[in-house]
């Protein structure tokens, strides 16, 4: 499932930055290099949405619900992750069996240190 996901959000991907970057800018036409009504306004004139721009907006919508998908898959496989910590310490059943038979059974234990006295 993860394998699917991950295939469909990078083809997506793929998709999303074609139609960005395929997109001309809003004040791209030649009123707007002139200071032209089109770039008077704060965002220019709306006009109907282009075929590049609906494309995008799938596109962004459809990156956001895989990117969620993936998310969600990876952190409900929680397998053998392991911190560093967690890593490099090993488990205390797994050491005991390990010291006894090299000392034949009486494992040293190491001194206990005294706390300095004050002086």
């Amino acid at each position: 499932m993860t394998v699917l996901i991950s295939i469909v959000h990078v083809l997506v991907c793929l998709i999303l930055i074609a139609a960005v970057l395929l997109q001309s800018g809003k004040a791209a036409d030649l009123a707007g290099a002139f200071g032209g009504a089109g770039s008077a306004t704060a965002f220019g004139p709306r006009g109907a949405a282009s075929l590049m721009a609906k494309i995008t907006t799938v596109s962004a919508i459809l990156f956001m619900v895989t990117s969620l998908a993936l998310w969600l898959t990876s952190s409900s496989t929680k397998g053998s992750r392991m911190t560093g910590a967690e890593a490099a310490k090993p488990a205390a059943s797994e050491t005991q069996p390990a010291a006894e038979a090299a000392t034949g059974g009486q494992a040293e234990k190491p001194p206990v240190k005294q706390p300095d006295q004050p002086r």
